[in-house]
C-alpha cells in the first residue's frame, strides 16, 4: 500500500495515510507535487491523464503531478515520478507551493468536477460532498528539457508541446477537458515564465 505525507494547515506532516484513502470523500490534506517541463521554444509538456486513472481520466494535466510517499522528499519524488511517467528526467525548480480542494464526482467514470481554491483561514468552511477530490498542500516545480519523451501507456493516453498562450485559449474554449490544478496553476507558471 502507497502511503502519502498527510499535512496540517501549515503542511507540516501529521501522519500517513493510504493512497486511495486520500482521495476518498472530500479527500484528506496530503503533499503533492505538479511539474511543469519546457523547451527552448518555452512550451510546455502537457500530458492527457490514462483512462485508467481514478480521478479525472483522460483530462489533460500539466507535464507530471503525484505525492511523495511515506519517507521521500518532495523534489525527489518529482524526478523519480517523471522518469518514470514520461521517460527522462530534469533538473528541477522548486517555484511555490499552495493548498487547493478539487472534487470529482464519479470515481473512475465521468467527472463533474468543483474546485474550490480557499485560503488556509477557509478551510473548516468546505462542506461539499463527494464521491473522490483532492486536498492537497501541492509543491510546483519547473524544468527545462528538449530530448524526446517516452510515456508510459499505463499513465498517459497522449502527450503535446503546447505554448501557455494557446494552453490558456483551450482552457477558455474546453475548461471541462483539463483538470483543476493545471486551471489553478497556469497564471502563476505564466508569470513565473514571462517574468
Amino acid at each position: 500500500m502507497t502511503q502519502l505525507i498527510l499535512v496540517n494547515q501549515q503542511d507540516q506532516p501529521i501522519g500517513y495515510e493510504e493512497k486511495s484513502l486520500c482521495h476518498q470523500g472530500k479527500g484528506k490534506r496530503h503533499r503533492a507535487f505538479s511539474v511543469w517541463v519546457f523547451n527552448n521554444q518555452g512550451e510546455t509538456l502537457i500530458q492527457q491523464r490514462s483512462r485508467f486513472k481514478s480521478l479525472w481520466p483522460l483530462y489533460w494535466a500539466n507535464t507530471c503531478c503525484s505525492h511523495p510517499v511515506k519517507g521521500e522528499k518532495t523534489r525527489v519524488a518529482a524526478i523519480h515520478r517523471l522518469k518514470e511517467e514520461l521517460g527522462f528526467s530534469c533538473p528541477l525548480e522548486f517555484i511555490y507551493k499552495f493548498e487547493y480542494r478539487a472534487e470529482y464526482k464519479n470515481i473512475g467514470g465521468p467527472a463533474r468536477p468543483r474546485l474550490q481554491r480557499f485560503e488556509r483561514s477557509d478551510c473548516g468552511q468546505v462542506n461539499a460532498l463527494a464521491f473522490g477530490g483532492e486536498h492537497e498542500f501541492c509543491y510546483v516545480y519547473s524544468g527545462q528539457y528538449d530530448g524526446v519523451a517516452k510515456p508510459d501507456p499505463k499513465e498517459i493516453a497522449d502527450w503535446r508541446w503546447i505554448s501557455l498562450e494557446q494552453l490558456e485559449k483551450e482552457i477558455k474554449q474546453q475548461p471541462g477537458a483539463f483538470t483543476p490544478w493545471i486551471k489553478l496553476e497556469l497564471k502563476r507558471i505564466s508569470n513565473v515564465k514571462n517574468h
